[in-house]
């Protein structure tokens, strides 16, 4: 995959934000999957979820069409199943984010049809995350935009409070 990835946006939080957004006048439509990276998310207050939504025309869309499935591994129990159709966001995880020493959130997410304003927007997800509990957790799945509309970026934000720090990237695929 070397030189397969084209950077096309970064935001790199070093204070308090109350989120980010990748893409809109800097998207670049001539790619076919876009792949986003996040590191090292970290809140400003404990006990915190990272939510995400896609952007048309630059603006977040907040409507509740967003479906998801998703497998949860935990270090410290059973793995889970959770599904879920008509959300007002995706789930950068489902887990809960925290401030203690070495608590932080990790991902790639993989978006698919984004351009097609005739066709659903579609991503993949992996998760890596070691959480407020403290605890070990990872997650993998998917979601689907029920929206047939072209997709011009990606919004996250915590459902309170703010993102102290992270890195978020935003990258084309070459063809």
């Amino acid at each position: 995959m070397a030189g397969s990835l084209i950077k096309i946006d970064e935001e790199i939080v070093t204070s308090a934000v109350a989120s980010v957004t990748l893409g809109g006048s800097d998207w670049d439509s001539s790619y076919d999957v876009y792949m986003v990276k996040y590191f090292n998310l970290v809140p400003d207050v404990d006990f915190r979820y990272a939510g995400m939504r896609f952007t048309e025309s630059g603006t977040p869309n907040s409507t509740a069409n967003y479906d998801r499935a998703m497998k949860s591994l935990y270090a410290d129990s059973a793995f889970a199943n959770g599904s879920n159709t008509n959300e007002t966001q995706m789930y950068a995880s489902t887990q809960y984010m925290g401030t203690g020493t070495g608590e932080s959130l990790n991902g790639v997410l993989y978006i698919f049809n984004a351009n097609n304003s005739s066709e659903y927007t579609f991503a993949t997800t992996e998760v890596s995350q070691y959480t407020y509990a403290p605890s070990l957790r990872g997650q993998q799945g998917g979601f689907v935009f029920t929206v047939a509309s072209a997709v011009d970026g990606i919004n996250f934000f915590t459902n309170a409070d703010n993102f102290a720090s992270g890195t978020f990237t935003l990258y084309g695929l070459a063809k």
